[in-house]
């Protein structure tokens, strides 16, 4: 089996690709619009985000204990350059063990994202 994407379904989607694509730097790898949804997958590896806006619908709240994990080479660098976007770090920075560092972001629809550096 293999793992293929994670669903997020969005509020705006403009907002929602502003942040993945210039604060995360995820590319889009595909994009459609259908009669009841737009859809975006984002991401250059095999397991992607996917996207989905349906018009006049408000998303259901999203679970607080679930997150998407991504990985970053320079974590201090990144906490800064979120810092000058004003993104503010809703957790962290934390480092279990000697060989990876991590803090947690919210997305615009309240989607915890783990920043991860590994060493």
């Amino acid at each position: 089996m293999q793992y293929l994407w994670t669903t997020i379904t969005v509020g705006d989607m403009e907002e929602s690709l502003a942040f993945y694509q210039n604060v995360l730097s995820l590319p889009v790898s595909s994009r459609m619009k259908t009669p009841a949804a737009e859809i975006v997958f984002l991401g250059d590896g095999e397991t992607k985000i996917e996207l989905i806006y349906h018009e006049g619908n408000t998303p259901s709240p999203i679970g607080k204990d679930i997150s998407i994990g991504l990985s970053v080479e320079n974590l201090d660098a990144f906490m800064e350059m979120l810092k000058q976007k004003g993104i503010p770090i809703v957790e962290g920075p934390f480092s279990p063990n000697p060989s990876i560092r991590f803090c947690f972001v919210h997305d615009p629809n309240g989607v915890r994202v783990q920043l991860v550096e590994r060493s």
